[in-house]
């Protein structure tokens, strides 16, 4: 089966700060943007591979992504990644314990800069990592490809979603 992706990925910050006063309000407008757009295929500014699922973990549990060889992709299709260009978890507005991603001591994809580094996404909040450069994020099968997502407390289960991009060479 013949597949082709086309991604954009858009990031932007839109703000305006006011500071009202007696006499009259200055005002701050705000705006950055930010649009990646990837092709099909594996060199840069390109990509040939996505997963996305919704997933919940129990209190207190974790789970790892496995990119090389595990996840099946939106056609069935198990997916191997070789370098990722976007990374995306988000977690419920109705998680009460903060989504927990890390990059595992043993066998970790070198998303964050260290074994054991990571971000704790709070209810209703976001993680995006994005580069179209290659060799940013390597993904190596059995030694660099573990991604671990873990429920930051006890009591109560937590959902997320989760959207990898990437290529296949």
């Amino acid at each position: 089966m013949a597949t082709n992706l086309k991604t954009i990925v858009t990031v932007m910050i839109d703000a305006i700060y006011k500071n009202v006063l007696d006499l009259g309000t200055p005002t701050d407008s705000f705006l950055k943007k930010l649009k990646i757009e990837l092709s099909d295929g594996t060199g840069a500014n390109s990509a040939d591979r996505m997963f996305h699922d919704q997933r919940t973990i129990a209190a207190s549990a974790s789970e790892d992504l496995d990119l090389a060889g595990v996840l099946a992709g939106p056609f069935g299709n198990t997916l191997t990644f070789v370098e990722l260009r976007a990374v995306m978890i988000t977690a419920s507005g109705a998680n009460t314990n903060n989504v927990r991603v890390t990059r595992p001591a043993s066998n970790g994809v070198p998303l964050f800069l260290a074994a054991s580094d990571g971000i704790d996404i709070p209810p209703g909040g976001c993680f995006l990592w994005t580069c179209p450069a290659d060799g940013k994020v390597s993904v190596t099968a059995g030694t660099g490809d573990l991604l671990t997502v873990a429920n930051s407390s006890s009591g109560t289960s937590v959902t997320y979603d989760v959207v990898i991009i990437g290529t296949s060479a």
